[in-house]
């Protein structure tokens, strides 16, 4: 750093008072500490930076640990979960008011500094388009009129409600065996009807059943069942003589029943509508099959429908930025990399401007009226992470864009406006990764975002809008040789038995070190198809049980929610499986004293119960 250096004008004393600050000196010790002076260009003033420990402080730094009235932008603390404050404000597509001033400190729930042992097979870039958000607006609105389509045929053909989550497990069911080229719409599927949404449909009809808390409410289930029962099968011409039979008889018995015992117990009831639900829907499901056949086929339709019209726009804009197929990558040569992220093989067009207004703690950004928010210390960390693994914006001109594009695409695909979708996004507490990589060196998630991610690598759904932010891509497509993992899929059934099929795979498949601690509900009433597959799995080391109600998750959209509302309880048991090859088992040894920690930083203090092992 010269010592003449120049002087920049700094507004001091007030408004009209224009005074010349010149650049502070910085002495050898604290060069060689990795301390730099920089210009913040909105405050015209100086600020240290350490490019070490990525601290800054407004006052000259000292041996000192840094004090938060001396660092104002709060990005003094965090050991390097944020980036410099210039960088973080610097945008000339803002046109919006400048952000106040603020003092936070970001909240530890990740750690942005693991760097992975994850081994891959070089592979060729993704030949998906980039993002864009004109097309990310088309998308969710496509993805708003499939959600009232869907409910407005199951009201129509089926009288229900659709179920919680349905439309959301519809999505991921389906892109396990999609081969269209919409990242979020199912547009080229071999059998239409979806095994996750028919089964959802059917098991509510005649009526969705609740689990009850009081008499009154079990009893009041058992009549509306047995009344709604009888209906669909008057209603319906397709219900044989047989099966109107069948079920007059068994809903008479039910009337009957509650007109004799009519201060039965909870358990009386309870039994009797089990009783009632089981013999009837043998019969309902033959009445319902082809109307529910039908509302598979129909949204499937239109889902696609959809997809081809985002397509053909989204190639108009490419041509009209010069960008024309084909964009096939070529394949690289066969060798052993560490992961890196998802790489586009589709150039990115000119982005359209995104306005940014900054609040006390978050962030709004606004594409034509449509204003995406996400708190301040979650903006911070994506553009940690852009910076970190997007490869094709040195100049960070397109990341407002691509964050807007981030956030409407997760809002859509689980239907945020609508209170869904926060279940399928939960994560794992704080503690507990930081007891996983401490104790088996996980350094990779299997199931995140950029907006949930605990570490800096991980896969997620969407290659196209997450690989800037450091995602592998998908899981499924995703074929590591060596690397210590943590996975906690969104809770599909048949997705969870697709990523077990994939482990299982990977693990036959690799002479090196390989580990997948896998975190699902623990589904016993009946058990799941997955739940069997990992307890029998040939590659399971150990697995462990921690209670329903005595244990949290991390709240799946806790970028936006308040602070005291991030940890949810578990509403479920959870089953925690490792599954192992020999050298990762070798390597990542599941000891007792390891389970015993791991047991600890998942259960919160004020619990002490015991947990189940095997």
């Amino acid at each position: 750093m010269e010592n003449n250096a120049p002087t920049t004008p700094s507004i001091v004393g007030g408004q009209n008072s224009l005074t010349f600050e010149p650049e502070p000196k910085l002495t050898e010790e604290l060069i060689k500490a990795g301390w730099t002076v920089n210009l913040s260009q909105r405050l015209s003033k100086w600020y240290f930076y350490n490019k070490f420990t990525q601290q800054s402080l407004w006052e000259m730094p000292s041996a000192q640990v840094p004090n938060s009235l001396t660092d104002p932008l709060g990005i003094g603390s965090g050991a390097g979960q944020t980036i410099a404050n210039d960088r973080r404000r610097r945008s000339s597509d803002n046109s919006g008011p400048l952000p106040p001033k603020r003092s936070f400190s970001l909240r530890h729930s990740w750690n942005l500094e693991v760097d992975t042992n994850v081994f891959m097979w070089d592979r060729p870039h993704f030949e998906l388009k980039p993002p864009h958000p004109e097309i990310e607006r088309m998308r969710s609105d496509a993805v708003k009129k499939l959600r009232i389509i869907y409910d407005d045929l199951c009201h129509s053909k089926e009288g229900i409600e659709a179920p919680t989550e349905s439309f959301n497990r519809w999505l991921l069911e389906r892109k396990l065996v999609d081969e269209g080229d919409d990242p979020l719409l199912p547009s080229k599927c071999d059998n239409p009807i979806s095994p996750s949404l028919k089964r959802e449909v059917m098991n509510d009809i005649p009526i969705a059943l609740v689990k009850p808390k009081y008499t009154s409410d079990v009893k009041r289930q058992l009549y509306r069942y047995a009344e709604a029962a009888k209906r669909m099968v008057d209603l319906r011409p397709n219900a044989s003589p047989n099966c109107r039979k069948l079920i007059k008889w068994k809903v008479d018995e039910t009337f009957t029943y509650l007109r004799t015992h009519q201060h039965a117990s909870f358990d009386d009831y309870l039994e009797r509508l089990g009783h009632l639900k089981r013999f009837c829907h043998k019969e309902l499901r033959v009445v319902a099959n082809d109307s529910i056949d039908s509302i598979c086929r129909t949204l499937y339709e239109k889902s696609s429908e959809a997809a081809k019209e985002i397509h053909e726009k989204h190639m108009s804009i490419l041509k009209a930025a010069g960008v024309n197929p084909p964009f096939t990558p070529p394949v690289p040569e066969r060798k052993k990399v560490y992961c890196y992220p998802a790489l586009l093989s589709v150039p990115c067009p000119r982005m359209p401007s995104i306005i940014r207004n900054d609040e006390e703690q978050s962030v709004k950004l606004t594409h034509k009226g449509d204003t995406r928010i996400i708190s301040l210390p979650y903006f911070e960390k994506l553009e940690r992470l852009y910076t970190v693994n997007c490869k094709d914006d040195d100049k960070k001109e397109h990341f407002l864009a691509r964050v807007w594009c981030l956030l409407r695409r997760y809002s859509g695909y689980y239907g945020l406006g609508q209170a869904e979708g926060a279940g399928l996004q939960g994560a794992l507490p704080v503690k507990v990764f930081e007891c996983l990589h401490r104790c088996f060196n996980v350094t990779f998630e299997c199931f995140a975002s950029p907006l949930n991610c605990y570490f800096k690598q991980f896969c997620s759904a969407f290659a196209d809008t997450d690989g800037y932010f450091g995602s592998r891509g998908n899981i499924l497509d995703f074929k590591p040789i060596h690397g210590s993992f943590e996975a906690n899929p969104p809770f599909s059934e048949e997705l969870m038995v697709a990523m077990i099929d994939h482990f299982e795979a990977l693990l036959e498949e690799s002479n090196e070190a390989l580990s997948f601690i896998v975190f699902v509900p623990e589904w016993r009433d009946p058990p799941t198809e997955a739940l069997l597959r990992m307890e029998s799995s040939k590659f399971k080391r150990k697995q462990m049980s921690i209670p329903a109600m005595q244990h949290e998750y991390r709240h799946g959209f806790q970028h936006i929610v308040p602070k005291d509302e991030v940890n949810k309880k578990s509403a479920h048991a959870t089953l925690i499986v490792f599954l192992q090859n020999d050298r990762g088992y070798n390597t990542w040894t599941p000891t007792p004293e390891k389970i015993k920690e791991l047991q600890t930083a998942y259960i919160p203090q004020d619990f002490s119960d015991t947990f189940g092992q095997s």
